[in-house]
């Protein structure tokens, strides 16, 4: 084997690995200008989860172990007494796959998969991430960029921090909010090649504060993302 496939086989068994874990916590994946602000009006929050598709099973029994090692984690994570603490250990409690620590990395893997994919125009895999709702905010700014002839031309820096900020259990649904602290490199060119937003050397930080969903009855694992809002 020369050293180019074995480069090529390394890559591919690294991308595989990758996914699989992303798929474990946040759901499976089909897959930098910051994405368009889809709002979800806190009403529409408060909608009860929809009827379930039938296919509901009883969660296996926690070990007494493996749910106090992650009530300890939540401690880490949220300072104890307050309502957030609460919040997450009562969807702990609720939610048998719910792993805080996983989830929160998961949660800035799908941010920069979703980043990207936004600025890419791969409805593809913005598909297999967002709830409908969002979905069809990012497709219709996606659209009009199309329209216009304007391309993005993106890079993702990192993510400086991640953390939780609200946690619910609402009828099933479970729902996650995460403040999402990056940095990107992205600028927006017309059909000319011209320069028309960002810039394509300076590094921007950006915050935004996501919030992800899943019913914790179904046998989908998934976690999809249902309200995106930019901190100002």
């Amino acid at each position: 084997m020369g050293s180019n496939d074995f480069i090529t086989l390394f890559f591919l068994v690294a991308a595989v690995l990758i996914f699989l874990q992303l798929r474990s916590v946040l759901g499976r994946r089909t897959g930098n200008e910051k994405p368009p602000e889809t709002y979800v009006s806190r009403e529409a929050l408060k909608t009860p989860a929809a009827a379930d598709d039938g296919k509901v099973v009883t969660l296996p029994r926690r070990e007494a172990g493996e749910e106090d090692q992650r009530l300890t984690e939540v401690d880490a994570l949220a300072k104890p007494g307050t309502e957030l603490n609460d919040a997450l250990k009562s969807l702990i409690k609720a939610d048998v796959s719910f792993q805080p620590k996983e989830f929160l990395n998961g949660a800035k893997m799908a941010y920069e998969m979703i980043v990207m994919a936004f600025a890419d125009g791969d409805r593809k895999t913005l598909k297999g991430l967002l709830s409908k709702e969002v979905f069809e905010g990012f497709d219709a700014a996606i659209r009009e960029r199309e329209t216009r002839g304007e391309v993005v031309k993106s890079t993702f820096v990192g993510i400086d921090k991640a953390a939780f900020t609200q946690a619910a259990l609402k009828q099933s649904e479970a729902q996650v909010t995460v403040r999402i602290v990056s940095q990107l490199i992205s600028a927006t060119f017309d059909k000319d090649g011209k320069l028309i937003d960002g810039d394509q050397e300076a590094v921007a930080e950006v915050t935004d504060i996501w919030t992800f969903a899943r019913d914790v009855r179904s046998k989908d694992p998934n976690w999809k993302l249902i309200a995106t809002e930019s901190e100002q």
